[in-house]
């Protein structure tokens, strides 16, 4: 388990979990050098957030590495909202990879509503975090998926949850502090957040952030 400290307040995710974010690649970048990453993806928002600086942002400044965020949901700001018009759009999307961007009314584009695979219908949000273009953003996301969820965030889901399972347990006391919140920061929620993306690609090029 990952202790914190800060309650979950909407909106300030980041100051919850940041800095165990953080820690956890300053740990890699020291003990596995090699496994250097080239790019985080983050299961939450980057800009696409209601102070234009999402936890995708804030763990890309910290670490001065590129940054994706990755939401399965989308979050009310600048306008945009679940309506029948997004629905609509949603709907549009037929195949894999097809997109569409997130245009708030302030005519500034803060993502791209992204369909990942063609055996799910829901979309995925994608917004810049840190040294990242959003078309970079996108293509790298898609890259990454062999279901909706891209592959290195649901298998950092799966495996920490099986973690989890084999633990006793916590005592009492423990549980009394842990929020009755899905959003609480245990060590699923830190290993399903931080993805790393190591220089090993499988393919005879590393992708350009561009």
């Amino acid at each position: 388990m990952v202790p914190v400290t800060a309650p979950y307040v909407a909106g300030f995710l980041a100051f919850r979990e940041a800095p165990v974010l953080v820690e956890a690649v300053q740990r890699l970048q020291q003990e596995e050098p090699q496994l250097q990453p080239q790019v985080l993806l983050v299961d939450g928002n980057g800009l696409l957030h209601p102070r234009g600086f999402g936890i995708a942002c804030h763990l890309g400044v910290l670490t001065d590495l590129p940054c994706i965020g990755v939401a399965k949901n989308l979050l009310h700001v600048d306008g945009l909202a679940r309506d029948e018009l997004h629905r609509e759009q949603v709907r549009s999307l037929q195949r894999s990879g097809e997109a569409f961007p997130l245009t708030g009314t302030s005519g500034k584009v803060l993502g791209m509503v992204l369909r990942s695979c063609s055996n799910s219908s829901k979309p995925l949000y994608v917004s810049v975090g840190h040294r990242v273009s959003l078309g970079t953003a996108v293509r790298l996301v898609r890259a990454c998926c062999r279901f909706r969820v891209p592959e290195p965030i649901r298998q950092a889901d799966i495996r920490s949850r099986e973690y989890l399972r084999k633990q006793p347990c916590a005592p009492v006391e423990v549980l009394e502090t842990v929020p009755a919140s899905p959003e609480r920061c245990d060590l699923r929620n830190t290993c399903r957040e931080l993805v790393l993306a190591p220089r090993s690609w499988g393919g005879s090029e590393s992708p350009t952030l561009t």
